[in-house]
Formats: structure tokens, sequence, C-alpha cells
């Protein structure tokens, strides 16, 4: 566990953060990963960004400490009308309160910015909603730490491993794939899972700029085009614990246009080559 002061309340000049202290509780696809080896765990962060999550934030919070138990949790409480953020608190996490809904992927840049003020090494990003499986947390970082990779994806296609996901929303995901590795090369076969590991070269990336608005695949290009390296491994995900998903077919259908117009906008972006490793 980790072991440093209690942050005070800051501001950002992007988004004001309102921190309240609780207790601290080609991309690759690797198909095959060896057994952990890892004896020290870097100084991780897990980054839960959260809409109304009271009816799972317990047990996703509960499983982070049962299998990453070395790990620091912030939630990233954004605008939730039910009492998500209070529950947090109560099972260990620090919690971020963000003044209104500011969107997924700006409560996810705040978890970024966190970890970089705090110095933190690795960072994983994981769901709210109890869909992705805390005891894959380990080997994302074990491939983090043998690989050349500065994000690792964990991935639901890679294998078939009993993931449903509605025929729609599955062809629009290989679309999304499908342009990905037209303009940059990287062949993925996940890219819109926000089950992810980055190192401290892509979080200083990410704490810089990151896609406000359903982020994961425009991410992906930022980050390539940044020099960063990204690698995907299977990962076995679950169906939410409690509350609603937001994405409707309705909204499906805006969420590829949209996606797809912000990844020709990143094109047309200066971006920073990232050329040290920083620590």
């Amino acid at each position: 566990m980790s072991g440093h002061a209690s942050p005070p309340i800051f501001q950002d000049p992007l988004l004001t953060l309102y921190t309240r202290r609780a207790r601290i509780g080609g991309v690759n696809r690797l198909a095959e990963v060896p057994s952990l080896t890892v004896t020290a765990f870097p100084k991780t962060l897990i980054i839960i960004p959260a809409l109304n999550e009271a009816d799972s934030i317990a047990r996703v919070i509960g499983a982070i400490h049962d299998h990453a138990p070395w790990a620091d949790v912030v939630v990233i409480n954004d605008g939730s009308t039910d009492a998500t953020g209070a529950i947090a608190e109560a099972h260990g996490a620090v919690v971020l309160h963000m003044p209104y809904n500011v969107g997924i992927g700006a409560a996810v840049q705040a978890g970024f910015v966190y970890a970089v003020r705090w110095g933190y090494e690795v960072a994983i990003q994981n769901d709210g909603d109890g869909q992705h499986p805390a005891e894959e947390i380990p080997r994302l970082i074990e491939v983090l730490q043998s690989t050349d990779a500065d994000l690792v994806i964990g991935s639901r296609y890679i294998e078939d491993r009993g993931y449903q996901t509605p025929r729609s929303r599955r062809f629009g995901i290989w679309i999304l794939a499908q342009l990905i590795h037209a303009i940059t090369g990287l062949r993925c076969t996940d890219p819109t899972s926000g089950f992810r590991a980055s190192n401290w070269r892509a979080l200083q990336v990410c704490a810089r700029t990151y896609p406000y608005d359903y982020p994961e695949p425009e991410a992906i290009v930022m980050m390539h085009r940044a020099g960063l390296r990204v690698h995907e491994i299977p990962v076995t995900m679950r169906q939410r614990l409690g509350g609603t998903s937001s994405i409707t077919p309705l909204r499906s259908a805006y969420y590829m246009i949209k996606v797809i117009l912000a990844i020709f906008i990143t094109l047309l972006r200066k971006t920073e080559i990232v050329r040290t490793v920083e620590s």
C-alpha cells in the first residue's frame, strides 16, 4: 500500500477537481502470457470513472483490494446523483468529485492528472460497473513490465471467452479496428476496451491531452502518433454487476460517427513525440 501524504485540493487548467482523501486501500496480440513473475509491483493507481454506479462500486473496489492489494484506488465521481461517491469513500477509495458530469474522457484524464501529480508509475483504467476483472490486473502489469509496451489493452476478442456483444455493436468495433489499422498500421481487436494499463510514458501523454468523449479508439491513434507502443492481451470480461448501460442502439450509431470524426481531427493536430523515459 502506498504511504504518500494526503493530497490537497487542487485546480487544473482543464478541470476543477474536488479531492477528498479516504483510506487508501503494430498492436501486439499476446494470446499466451507466461505465469506471473513480478515479485515487486510498481507504484500503481487504479482509475475508476463512475457515474451512478452505487449498485456495483463497492464490489468493484473490494475485488481490486483482493486481487491488487498493493494498488491505490481513485474513483472519479462524474456527477453521480446517487451514493456512488460516498460508497466509494466508505470502501477505501480516494474520490475526486467532479462538479458536474464532465464525460468519460475528461473523468479518466482527471485520474491521469492525479497519477502524475502523485508519482505513480502505472495506472490501470477500470470501469465501475464490474465488467473488468480485477484478477486480470496483475497480468496487465506483467505484460507492461516484461515487454516494450507503453499501453496494454485487455481485449474481449483475441480469444472466444464467451463475452456476448450485440452484432451491430461488434460490427462497429470491427469498423473502428479497420480504420485504426489503415491509419496507423496497428492491428487491434478491441479498440473500445476501457480496461487498460499505462506506464509512466503513457501517463505523461494522457495527463497533458486526452479525448474528452468516447476516448478509447482515438487514444490509440493519439498514443501511436506520440511514439508509444500498444499491446493487447486476452481477458475475460463479465456483464455489468448493476445499473444500466448508457450505450443504446441509437447512441451506438452516434458513437461511431463521432469517434470516426474525432480520429480524423486527431490526425490534424500536432503531436509531441515521447523520446525519453521519465521516472
